[in-house]
């Protein structure tokens, strides 16, 4: 397998390794042909990184072809010859007037790819509950290649990026430093009557600007910040208000480094906090340490949780909710790579 220039902070043999890895799943599954719409997992396939996902763009797999084929939109040509392992005739742009047309559609020119590359027959794949793959992506798709039976492959290439390298593992691991000296940045910058917004511009000053030895990446989702009696609504973002004393706040941010991130939250409490909140933090910090003992090789995600879940409700806490899930390499709006959940039904 050939390449192009390699701008990407990893080594080639890792994208074979990631591209040989997709086609073995797609072979166990029956897919002749494969279209990675998914912004990370079209970054985790060629190294492709660029806010572009607003249009239609897709990375095509075939088990017959030795390289993937990044097409999108003619613009982004260039940021896929600088950000991807792919030599030039395997990046193809699509014309502007394929963008919000009403008369025409990009999965119209990505059809007339695979037709004229011979893969326009056989079981084709698609990544039907990506953020970024529309119906009308689906609908184009089937009307176009009426030869092709088209599949969901659901999050087959996210499986493959479980399991990380040892390049992968040293990037969230940056990522990790980078959150902490954001978090400590909150910390820092809150007190009562400072303003919500203006911790936020402390977080994401830390975020961005990283550590003196590399630096920090935009991440999936924005810092959440609920305050007060916010706290029971854990996805809204900061407002203008001030902090005040005697109210806690959820802090939940993520370290990115080359697109890897790290999250963690904290929650702050400005004064002396009441005994309730004490007892639930004991109970959390023993919780944690269970379930990080019951994470060992072989272990499945319903005994993670069930560890944590043993501790806490034996406490008197209770939580419906998963307690944790797999990230890594993420695009917005979301960090999760939407496969292990550690909850009571998950394998």
């Amino acid at each position: 397998m050939q390449f192009g220039i390699n701008n990407t902070p990893f080594e080639e043999a890792e994208f074979r390794a990631r591209v040989a890895n997709t086609k073995a799943r797609m072979a166990a599954q029956g897919l002749d042909v494969l279209l990675v719409t998914d912004p990370a997992n079209m970054n985790y396939l060629t190294g492709y990184d660029g806010w572009s996902f607003y249009v239609h763009q897709v990375v095509i797999v075939a088990l017959n072809e030795e390289q993937p084929l990044w097409i999108g939109r003619r613009q982004d040509v260039n940021g896929a010859r600088l950000t991807t392992v792919l030599p030039d005739e395997r990046i193809i742009g699509y014309s502007d007037d394929y963008v919000q047309s009403t008369v025409k559609h990009p999965m119209q020119f990505v059809a007339d790819q695979l037709k004229a590359r011979g893969l326009a027959r056989g079981t084709i794949g698609v990544e039907a509950d990506a953020y970024y793959f529309t119906g009308k992506a689906l609908d184009v798709l089937r009307a176009e290649l009426s030869e092709a039976s088209i599949e969901d492959a659901g999050v087959l290439v996210n499986w493959v990026r479980v399991v990380k390298s040892e390049r992968e593992i040293h990037y969230m691991r940056q990522a990790a430093r980078i959150v902490e000296h954001a978090m400590q940045a909150a910390v820092d910058s809150m007190g009562h009557g400072m303003r919500q917004c203006d911790v936020v511009a402390a977080i994401q000053h830390a975020q961005i600007s990283g550590t003196p030895e590399y630096a920090g990446d935009y991440p999936a989702i924005v810092p959440l910040l609920p305050s007060g009696v916010g706290t029971s609504c854990p996805h809204v973002t900061w407002r203008d208000e001030p902090f005040v004393n005697d109210t806690g706040t959820i802090i939940e941010i993520a370290g990115v480094c080359h697109r890897y991130h790290c999250p963690l939250s904290r929650t702050v409490y400005l004064g002396k906090p009441p005994q309730k909140m004490l007892h639930a933090e004991q109970v959390v910090i023993e919780g944690i340490a269970a379930a990080l003992e019951a994470a060992k090789p072989g272990a499945l995600a319903r005994d993670v949780h069930a560890a944590w879940n043993t501790v806490i409700e034996r406490n008197g806490i209770f939580k419906e909710s998963r307690c944790g899930y797999s990230t890594g390499l993420g695009f917005p709006p979301d960090w999760g790579e939407h496969t292990i959940s550690l909850r009571s039904s998950d394998q």
